[in-house]
């Protein structure tokens, strides 16, 4: 069996592959048209068809089929949209970055390019489009990381005024998950549009009430980007809500429902599914010293390895450590300080020098090992297992900000690419 991840590529290549299939499909019947390309009744078709599979997985109940298709066309419409305008600025993925995507996706499954090959012509699917589909995904992460994410600016003060917030509302470390609905407004909503979209969100809230599903009804009738998911936005701590009801949610008792809150985007309903208290943060730190030294012209790896074995040999006899390294290490910043690194958190060190760091017992000095600045060999002074809450929390709230801030700025974004697009539905599914 593939792995989650794996699987979920395998859904987006049923999906995605059949958005390239249009050249060929020029008999069919055309449900779209999207500034100057079209959507076929196959691809939706294809779509469909992929949509469904993922909900059936989830045990979710289907809504009717209209305005599943519905919903599944205006996916289909904004997906297109995104890779018109990649392709006109230029966005590329070549062969090479498309192998080495294929190559880590196959590696994390535990399989081989052919066996990956296999498994999917195994399971039905033509290899060719997959790949395809992925060079697709690649290509809308590159259009989203150039649109959206790098335009993300984050300040220090943000930082702090968000964790005393936090702190007030009770931390972030508790984590809720949350089911949304939104229906949505144009950018330049009218009167009549607020309040025909109003009226639409106040039977759905009320629809809920009266027993409907909300999942549903979210796959039926929401305009959010997690509309196919049953509205889910999955597990989250109270700084990766939406900044617009992460204060109702900290509120909220499991299954309470809230609405309708307003927003530029439009009228949200949301539910709390589930709450859970988050963990505290608790790391091993290191407390390690150690010695560098860099080849050079005048001395080959080999002289450094040699030159290095010699110094652990006189510090296991007795010579200091500390004085070795101020004498001996290219590392001057450490060395004044008799190699001492201080204590040492996961991640702090390069892959290579945490990996041999670890590998040692306390006050063992290690063999050399060499790391992307030269040739090493360390000594374990200390162990302690520490509370890294706050730190861990302070970097996990500038994600956090960062997350929510690129996530409104991709709604927004998106509906005004699709506003200001050409679209016209000429069909849809029955």
């Amino acid at each position: 069996m593939l792995r989650t991840g794996i699987t979920t590529l395998l859904m987006l290549a049923l999906s995605i592959g059949a958005t390239n299939s249009h050249a060929r499909q020029s008999l069919d019947r055309v449900v779209a048209v999207v500034n100057d390309d079209v959507i076929t009744e196959s691809e939706l078709d294809a779509e469909i068809k992929t949509i469904k599979q993922q909900l059936m997985e989830r045990n979710t109940r289907l809504p009717p089929a209209k305005l599943l298709n519905r919903q599944i066309l205006e996916r289909t419409v904004v997906k297109q949209l995104q890779l018109q305008l990649a392709k006109a600025t230029g966005i590329m993925v070549d062969d090479t970055a498309l192998n080495n995507t294929l190559e880590t996706v196959a590696s994390q499954n535990n399989l081989s390019i052919r066996e990956l090959r296999n498994t999917l012509e195994k399971d039905g699917l033509d290899f060719a489009q997959y790949r395809e589909s992925i060079r697709e995904q690649m290509i809308l992460g590159q259009l989203l990381r150039r649109e959206v994410h790098s335009r993300v600016s984050l300040t220090e003060q943000e930082i702090d005024n968000f964790i005393a917030t936090q702190t007030v509302q009770g931390g972030t470390d508790d984590e809720y998950k949350l089911s949304h609905i939104l229906v949505g407004l144009p950018e330049a909503a009218t009167p009549e549009s607020i309040k025909i979209a109003k009226t639409k969100a106040n039977r759905l809230m009320q629809n809920i009430n009266n027993g409907a599903d909300f999942n549903q009804t979210a796959i039926a009738e929401s305009d959010g980007p997690n509309n196919l998911e049953g509205g889910d936005l999955g597990w989250r701590r109270a700084g990766q809500l939406p900044t617009l009801f992460a204060a109702e949610v900290v509120n909220m008792k499991k299954g309470e429902l809230r609405g309708l809150i307003r927003s530029p985007s439009g009228f949200h309903i949301i539910k709390l599914d589930d709450k859970r208290p988050g963990k505290r943060h608790i790391v091993t730190q290191t407390l390690v010293r150690h010695i560098l030294i860099k080849p050079n012209e005048l001395n080959t790896e080999t002289d450094v390895i040699s030159r290095l074995r010699q110094l652990k040999q006189r510090a296991e006899s007795g010579d200091s450590f500390s004085d070795l390294a101020r004498s001996h290490s290219d590392d001057r910043a450490s060395a004044v300080k008799g190699g001492d690194l201080g204590w040492t958190n996961p991640g702090d060190m390069v892959p290579q020098f945490e990996a041999a760091v670890n590998r040692l017992k306390k006050n063992e000095i290690s063999e050399p090992f060499q790391t992307q600045f030269g040739w090493h060999i360390a000594q374990t002074l200390d162990r302690r297992n520490q509370d890294n809450s706050e730190e861990f929390g302070r970097n996990q709230a500038r994600e956090f900000l960062r997350q929510r801030k690129a996530d409104e700025m991709q709604e927004s974004w998106l509906r005004q690419l699709r506003e200001e697009a050409y679209v016209e539905i000429r069909d849809s599914q029955e």
